[in-house]
């Protein structure tokens, strides 16, 4: 097996670094609209909602299954606390995308100014 030629890899290595830069250059896009906005809002909603619906009936419905009737005890607790965490995940969604909107619009009056 021989060596690779030096003189190519750095050749390759300098096309590497200008599809890189040419790359890092290009990912400053568009802030995200209204609609996508509202959409993600109410899938971490949604989701959150069924997940810990889906948690309490299914500890509701093992317990019934064992003797013990606590209907709808957990599906109401984990209800609620689905609530809790879609709550909280829209939150940090929404500070997520404050930050995404506030890096776009930076780099927008940046390239106005040069």
């Amino acid at each position: 097996m021989t060596a690779p030629d030096p003189d190519r890899l750095a050749e390759l290595g300098k096309r590497l670094d200008e599809l890189q830069t040419n790359r890092a250059a290009g990912t400053k896009g568009s802030p995200p609209g209204q609609s996508s906005i509202a959409f993600r809002f109410a899938t971490e909603m949604v989701a959150a909602l069924i997940v810990g619906g889906g948690l309490g009936w299914g500890i509701d419905w093992l317990f019934g299954h064992f003797g013990f009737h606590t209907r709808p005890v957990f599906l109401i607790l984990f209800f609620v606390l689905g609530a809790a965490a879609g709550i909280r995940n829209v939150v940090h969604a929404a500070a997520e995308l404050n930050a995404e909107i506030a890096r776009v619009q930076k780099g927008q009056r940046s390239d106005e100014e040069k």
